[in-house]
């Protein structure tokens, strides 16, 4: 039989809240961090990280990489083997993209190969969720695509036994081709502790209302790519008066982005990273507007047209006899 000697795992950036789906919906993003594991005789963990700000990763037990690698053999109830850990980071840190879901799915999906796949991809995911506390960058960061999570139905009847066990389900949401996510990720760094701690702890029944009927139309706009649907959408009454203030020059940015063509523009997850939606037409104008705007406000932004990744993290796997 042969030993997986090492796993090399790809995970794309997400996008998450995409406005009115606080916390519940999010989308994987083409940028990518890379992570290798390799079986080692070493009994400390070797951490080598490479790419932009790899001095901010910290290369010891304390590693959010290595913490999910353990954390999944401690689910499993075996012992983790030793590893080196090569990373090369694409995704920004602390800026709103998931980097910190790119870490723990990694981990998982790394541990569960160099394991013999004890776990199926519905049992890594319920456990990624459990490690970063909400699905809205896990989820798709796993799987790809757009995808809206919802804690799924308890005690239900006993001819239902195996759906009792679901924690969580997962609706893939249709993007239309047509909708071109822009990022325009700025030069400083905005931690999700310190965005959660300017949210109310309880909000108005018509607040409540209004973010449910955004996210139904939402959900409409990304299948259809309908721009009138579209702009209406993306307002949220839950997270984003709240943040913004953390963002310094958000309302320019806002301003430069529709005026440039775009449906609207969002925080991307916690931020400071501002996310805007338009169509291959406008999206080269929105970009450059976004661009402009910051810099008026002196900061400096890496503004890029993406995609939406469709795979998921994806895993190469290298055997010893």
């Amino acid at each position: 039989m042969s030993v997986i000697s090492s796993v090399s795992i790809t995970v794309p950036a997400t996008t998450a809240n995409l406005g009115p789906g606080f916390d519940c919906i999010g989308a994987a993003l083409t940028l990518y961090n890379k992570f290798q594991f390799t079986r080692t005789e070493q009994e400390k963990v070797k951490i080598n990280v490479t790419g932009a700000e790899a001095e901010k990763v910290v290369t010891d037990e304390g590693n959010l990489l290595y913490q999910a690698f353990v954390k999944f053999y401690q689910h499993i109830e075996q012992t983790p083997p030793p590893v080196d850990i090569e990373i090369h980071l694409g995704v920004p840190l602390a800026r709103g993209l998931g980097s910190s879901a790119t870490a723990i799915v990694g981990g998982l999906v790394g541990a569960n190969l160099l394991a013999g796949e004890p776990l199926s991809q519905l049992q890594v995911m319920e456990l990624a969720i459990a490690l970063e506390g909400h699905p809205d960058n896990v989820v798709p960061a796993l799987l790809g695509g757009c995808r809206l999570a919802a804690t799924g139905v308890r005690n239900e009847p006993q001819r239902h036994k195996e759906r009792e066990e679901k924690s969580w389900e997962i609706c893939e949401v249709l993007w239309c081709e047509e909708i071109v996510p822009v990022v325009a990720i700025p030069d400083f760094e905005l931690s999700t502790k310190e965005a959660r701690q300017v949210l109310p702890t309880e909000v108005s029944r018509a607040d409540a209302i209004f973010n449910a009927a955004h996210l139904g139309l939402l959900l409409r706009g990304l299948e259809t790519g309908r721009g009138d649907w579209l702009r209406a959408a993306l307002q949220d009454r839950l997270h984003q008066p709240y943040r913004k203030v953390l963002i310094r020059g958000y309302d320019a940015v806002h301003s430069a982005a529709v005026g440039a063509g775009a449906y609207g523009m969002v925080i991307s997850g916690a931020g400071p990273t501002l996310l805007a939606l338009t169509d291959n037409t406008h999206c080269e104008a929105v970009a450059q507007a976004m661009t402009a705007a910051w810099i008026k406000e002196g900061i400096k932004a890496e503004v890029r047209s993406l995609c939406v990744d469709t795979q998921g993290a994806q895993s190469i796997q290298g055997n010893n006899a």
